[in-house]
């Protein structure tokens, strides 16, 4: 049964779990057949699955600064990765805990530059809220902050990834015991066990770095698809696809690499490798639905599991080869920016439930605040869904549009400014200053392949969408009020 809206005492404990560059397909859930992942689909099953969730910007930087404030890329001024957050930016978990909260997280957080040439020891922190902080924005071993490196020390075990004999697009990463995915869960499930005698609410972020490339899976992870390895389906590209969409896609494929082992090398041109690479990336999946096993179990052994609030999501998605393009970068292609989102409370949400809502993930914080009982932050400018989760809304109503840019952010195509918005059938992608631009029908063309911009039959859903950005656009202004100097 839905918890009534006028909930009274304190509010509950929150499992924040955030991958990085995972897509919505990657689930089985979502209708992906190949992956393992019965935790995470009995986690939808417990609670409320969003269809069409979407974060804000198809990178890790100005993605995270916009989820964790619940304010736009350009809002928070955070639009690059290598691009710090501004210290009076105010995150969710700041307020979670001036209300009394808890917070700790372990893995990436990723507000600041990340980089060895720039953070020679950690990243930069602002005034977050994280009382416990177990950092590691990667399990690269180039940092001396790095927690996880640390934890492999204590154990007698160096890092290390192997080539493999299969392509040299994949590595055997670490052993799944001494994986950084493995790390994060521990510290979680410490934390869990130490705040069960706690007598406060709590917060913990779960922020691992797969399935990020370097495709690196644990070889025991891997091994399993390659008997099935030929029933892999190859990436959605049609050679010329890309003819008729703005330019900077064209030059992205042309000159995409990886990189493997610090050495870079065009990116997949078999189909073998294409499989190769997509069995890795499921495989990563993997590995991380056993690990939010050990989280919930750990809920479950400790008693908290009834008074859990637990999310499950990503950053931002990964191309994998579709649209002839892999990694991220300046698309709005669903697989880059259209996310898996679970919330779950079990025994206080109706189970089982899917929603059609469009939802943003600048809607997150707001959420969060709302189900602690608190008042939303200033200058937040996502909308609570918090009434669609306990029955007090429409399970399929929520926004008409959700928006997103990617301003100035792009590597290596810094300078070029997209924005995005989609409906329920309809995505425009606008290239600004440039006289080009994508427009999809979604119903008739859910693959995003045929670009309806010029297409003269078009041209008024065109103009309608244009309408529809521009007011997204002037709506992102900061809401927040302008001190002006006194004359």
């Amino acid at each position: 049964m839905a918890e009534s809206a006028s909930r009274k005492g304190p509010g509950p404990n929150i499992l924040w779990l955030c991958t990085d560059q995972q897509r919505y397909d990657t689930l089985g859930v979502t209708g992906n057949t190949f992956v393992r992942t019965p935790n995470l689909d009995r986690l939808a099953a417990e609670g409320v699955l969003f269809d069409r969730a979407y974060c804000q910007n198809p990178l890790c930087t100005p993605s995270r600064a916009s989820f964790l404030t619940g304010r736009y890329p350009r809002t928070t001024r955070a639009r690059q990765n290598g691009q710090g957050i501004p210290a009076d930016e105010v995150l969710v978990t700041r307020l979670l805990a001036d209300a009394g909260y808890l917070c700790g997280l372990a893995g990436k957080l990723h507000l600041s530059p990340c980089h060895p040439s720039v953070c020679p020891v950690t990243e930069r922190r602002i005034d977050d809220g994280y009382a416990e902080f177990h950092w590691s924005h990667h399990p690269f071993p180039d940092w001396p902050g790095n927690e996880y490196i640390h934890w492999l020390h204590e154990r007698g075990v160096a890092f290390g990834r192997q080539p493999s004999e299969l392509t040299p697009y994949v590595q055997s990463g670490m052993p799944a015991e001494y994986h950084q995915t493995t790390w994060c869960a521990s510290k979680a499930v410490e934390f869990i066990e130490r705040a069960a005698s706690g007598g406060r609410p709590w917060l913990f972020s779960f922020n691992c770095f797969d399935p990020h490339p370097s495709f690196d899976p644990p070889r025991q992870f891997l091994e399993r698809y390659l008997p099935r390895l030929d029933d892999i389906p190859l990436p959605d590209y049609r050679p010329g696809e890309l003819d008729d969409k703005p330019p900077h896609q064209k030059r992205n494929r042309e000159r995409m690499r990886f990189a493997v082992a610090g050495t870079p090398i065009p990116a997949p041109q078999t189909d073998r490798d294409h499989r190769l690479v997509r069995a890795a990336y499921w495989a990563m999946v993997d590995l991380i639905d056993a690990q939010v096993g050990r989280m919930l179990e750990a809920l479950d052994r400790t008693g908290q599991r009834d008074n859990t609030l637990v999310i499950f999501m990503s950053d931002h998605g990964e191309m994998l080869g579709d649209h002839g393009l892999y990694l991220k970068g300046g698309y709005f292609y669903e697989h880059a920016v259209h996310m898996p989102l679970i919330v779950a409370w079990q025994g206080r949400f109706r189970a089982g439930r899917r929603s059609r809502a469009l939802v943003e993930f600048t809607d997150l914080a707001p959420t969060l605040l709302e189900a602690a009982g608190l008042d939303r932050g200033t200058g937040m400018q996502g909308r609570s869904f918090w009434p669609l989760l306990i029955g007090a809304a429409p399970l399929h109503e929520h926004r008409e549009d959700v928006y997103a840019e990617c301003l100035n952010s792009h590597e290596p195509e810094r300078g070029l400014d997209l924005g995005m918005v989609r409906t329920d059938r309809w995505k425009l992608v606008v290239v600004h200053g440039e006289d080009a631009g994508e427009l999809y029908d979604l119903k008739d063309d859910p693959s995003e392949t045929h670009n309806r911009w010029s297409d003269q039959a078009h041209q008024g859903v065109k103009l309608e969408m244009l309408r529809r950005l521009c007011d997204r656009m002037a709506w992102t202004v900061d809401p927040l009020p302008v001190h002006q100097a006194s004359w």
